[in-house]
């Protein structure tokens, strides 16, 4: 099963390698890994997607907790939570596949950053299925280039990650 993790820690050198070291040193996969300082400069929160049986991830969680820098850890995909990705797509747009990624950018919701002779940048933010069915959508031949941030997530209503 999927979850998403995520993690208040102190902001200071270090304490993401320990929170990833903790992962690998136990052989458990990280699909997705966003961080970032909060509005509190001395904490930064880290989003963590992986994948595993309640049990593995209640394993994970406990040894989060441990770690001297982590403040609070929360799985957030237990409850009801919003999720979102950014993904810069960058695609050949020559002749008629101009139009048409022009229209697949406006059927997604995308918006395109950047314009040249031969190629468009597409910007777009979604959930995780949404991206990859643009990329299914579009023909793989067009793709030049793709980049992803990762899933960041937050609980809805009154569900917060507060010391």
């Amino acid at each position: 099963m999927r979850h998403v993790i995520s993690l208040l820690i102190e902001n200071e050198a270090g304490a993401l390698s320990r929170v990833t070291g903790l992962f690998s040193a136990r052989a458990y996969n990280i699909e997705s890994l966003t961080v970032a300082p909060t509005e509190d400069i001395s904490m930064s929160r880290i989003t963590i997607v992986s994948v595993g049986s309640d049990d593995i991830i209640e394993q994970i969680t406990k040894q989060l907790n441990k770690l001297i820098e982590v403040i609070k850890v929360v799985d957030i995909s237990e409850a009801a939570h919003i999720e979102r990705e950014l993904m810069l797509v960058k695609v050949r747009a020559t002749g008629k596949d101009r139009e048409e990624m022009k229209r697949m950018s406006e059927i997604f919701r995308g918006r395109i950053i950047d314009v040249t002779e031969t190629t468009y940048v597409i910007e777009l933010t979604g959930n995780t299925a949404k991206l990859d069915s643009f990329i299914e959508a579009l023909d793989r031949s067009l793709i030049l280039e793709t980049v992803r941030t990762g899933v960041c997530g937050i609980g809805r209503g009154d569900r917060i990650l507060k010391v």
